[in-house]
């Protein structure tokens, strides 16, 4: 946040990566889910990738590692949406509504 400094496009970033956060953990969770289901019960971790017979087992070890990834996502969710509001509300002139110009044109 540092880095982004006028104040639409810190409420822009911040509605961007929580939108991308959404996509990106429904993503990863319903596709490692079905991965997880195609699988049978044979799930493996990244540590068995030497035991893997043919191209097709490779979806063994993708199915935690999708649904972990997604899971991790959601995390940012709570965070970009939180600071989006905090940054919404924010006051012309302190600091976590950034520089810029002024809310209300003279």
């Amino acid at each position: 946040m540092p880095l982004v400094t006028d104040h639409h496009d810190r409420e822009t970033f911040l509605s961007v990566v929580a939108g991308l956060s959404v996509v990106l953990a429904g993503v990863g969770i319903v596709v490692g889910a079905f991965f997880r289901a195609v699988c049978s019960g044979d799930i493996r971790r990244r540590r068995d990738w030497r035991t893997l017979a043919g191209r097709a087992d490779a979806v063994t070890i993708m199915a935690p590692a999708l649904v972990r990834t997604g899971v991790l996502t959601l995390v940012l969710l709570p965070g970009a949406l939180g600071l989006y509001h905090v940054v919404d509300a924010a006051a012309y002139g302190i600091r976590s509504w950034g520089r810029g110009s002024s809310p209300e044109p003279d």
